[in-house]
């Protein structure tokens, strides 16, 4: 079977069991996950689901979210929305205005507190950029490699400029897609952005500062897009029809880009010098307590959904200083959900279900994809969940000394961790001392993940409760990254 009918059939698989076309009110994918908006959630087949050879495990929040991993989600979601597409019935104009009014009403009635929206729009902003950030990454730490070797050396220029293109236009495209996201025009939004990066700015005084090519980033992209949706819809209300392809365009650049210019560049650019300065001091000081605490915080943050809110503060560091310090921290929770998991292996051998879902997750967990072992065992069983916790804090802890010590640990790009980090590692010191630093702290994570999981994860009552012979399911691939189906234990007290 070829790729591609492979993931055509991924996408048929999953189709009839969330209800079908007509149940799907849209479609979309982050880095691992296939993100449905669902119509009636009753319809879903969640056991069945689950029980799919390339189902990794479900997640419901806002949308109802599959774990495809990697790679496969991206391949599967423009097949499903193919399917979907070609299954659509007609409908007429009012049955259409119907239905969105009342699709519209039921999304904001569910989780629309103001924060949780806000921490959407910022994902839904910066995670389309996330696979130009990795290329781009992986591209910049192969021509670094290539530079300290000596080799190639008429290739080099060539790598950096195309490693580095992005990165000097980013804020362009967060622009963009911020406009978008706030419903106003997309091109303008980019437009009005694009005037951060341009090198002209350099002529311009501002509060007694000239101002400098990219100053304010990200930040200020994002503001002057804001800005311009508003100053659009102001116009849109205004001007008269006739005059609107000329006027509101116009007076959305200008106004916007005045504001800029003279106000947005100046602000956004001292935040974000603030942040990258607090970054440094903070694990320059305090590096072991607060790798500690952020490498400990960061699962119970992921659950919440409140791990979006540091999307822009990575870009930020990323377009500052070259790499986020943050992200190596914040993966050693992943470190400490994989030793934890094994931890569970050894203390439940009459499960075979349990031990079957492990097998199969723990080669995703190992390349960073989490959530079959958070969702699949850790989180349920209650207590393991809280020992992870514990080893990606000493993992993150360990990754935090040696900041204090003067070794920046950093990644150039934000998405991937756990061993899949390893190509987009650098810092202020050798790429070798960079790794082995990296290293060491998944190791720590393991360690103390499992030691923490073996011997104070398990209550006597909860030994007793999972300990015990299970109908072990048909093996599956572990290559596929899928577990074994098996009943979901009750969520256990910690």
């Amino acid at each position: 079977m070829s790729t591609d009918d492979k993931n055509r059939a991924i996408a048929a698989a999953i189709l009839p069991l969330v209800g079908g076309a007509e149940n799907i009110s849209s479609v979309a994918h982050c880095m691992t996950r296939l993100r449905l908006g669902l119509r009636d959630r009753s319809l879903v087949q969640d056991e069945a689901l689950k029980a799919l050879p390339s189902v990794m495990g479900v997640v419901e929040d806002d949308t109802y979210q599959i774990v495809l991993g990697p790679g496969t989600v991206a391949r599967v979601t423009p097949e499903l929305e193919a399917l979907v597409a070609e299954a659509a019935p007609q409908h007429t104009a009012e049955e259409l205005a119907d239905r969105g009014a009342a699709l519209k009403a039921a999304r904001k009635e569910k989780n629309a507190t103001p924060f949780k929206l806000f921490l959407r729009r910022i994902a839904n902003i910066f995670v389309p950029l996330i696979p130009a950030l990795i290329g781009c990454g992986i591209i910049a730490g192969l021509n670094g490699l290539l530079i300290n070797l000596g080799w190639l050396p008429g290739v080099t220029p060539a790598l950096a400029a195309i490693a580095s293109g992005f990165m000097a236009l980013i804020a362009v495209f967060v622009g963009y897609n911020t406009a978008k996201e706030f419903g106003g025009t997309a091109i303008l939004g980019g437009a009005v952005a694009s005037i951060i990066v341009f090198a002209g700015v350099a002529k311009i005084d501002v509060f007694g500062q000239t101002l400098s090519p990219g100053q304010g980033g990200v930040l200020g992209a994002l503001g002057a897009a804001v800005l311009a949706v508003y100053v659009e819809k102001w116009c849109r209300r205004w001007v008269p029809e006739s005059l609107d392809v000329l006027v509101t365009p116009t007076l959305t650049v200008l106004i916007s880009g005045l504001v800029t210019v003279f106000g947005l560049m100046f602000v956004a650019g001292e935040i974000s010098q603030a942040i990258g300065d607090f970054a440094d001091w903070l694990l320059a000081n305090a590096g072991a307590g607060a790798g500690f605490l952020l490498g400990g915080l960061f699962l119970p943050l992921v659950m919440l959904g409140l791990h979006q809110a540091l999307i822009p503060i990575h870009t930020t560091l990323i377009e500052q200083q070259g790499y986020t310090v943050l992200l190596p921290i914040l993966a050693m929770a992943g470190a400490g959900q994989v030793g934890a998991a094994m931890a569970v292996y050894l203390k439940l051998p009459r499960n075979g279900s349990i031990r079957r879902t492990i097998k199969s997750a723990l080669p995703a967990g190992f390349l960073g994809v989490g959530e079959p072992l958070i969702y699949g065992v850790s989180l349920p069983l209650g207590r393991p969940f809280v020992t992870a916790c514990v080893g990606g804090a000493f993992g993150g802890g360990f990754v935090g000394l040696f900041s204090m010590l003067g070794d920046s640990v950093g990644s150039t790009a934000i998405g991937p961790s756990g061993w899949a980090l390893f190509p987009l590692l650098d810092g202020n010191k050798g790429l070798g001392e960079t790794i082995a630093i990296y290293a060491g702290g998944l190791l720590v994570g393991y360690a103390v993940g499992f030691v923490a999981t073996y011997f104070w994860g398990f209550s006597k009552e909860l030994l007793e409760e999972f300990d015990v012979d299970t109908e072990a399911p048909a093996e599956v691939s572990v290559a596929a990254g899928t577990p074994a189906p098996h009943p979901e234990p009750e969520p256990a007290k910690v």
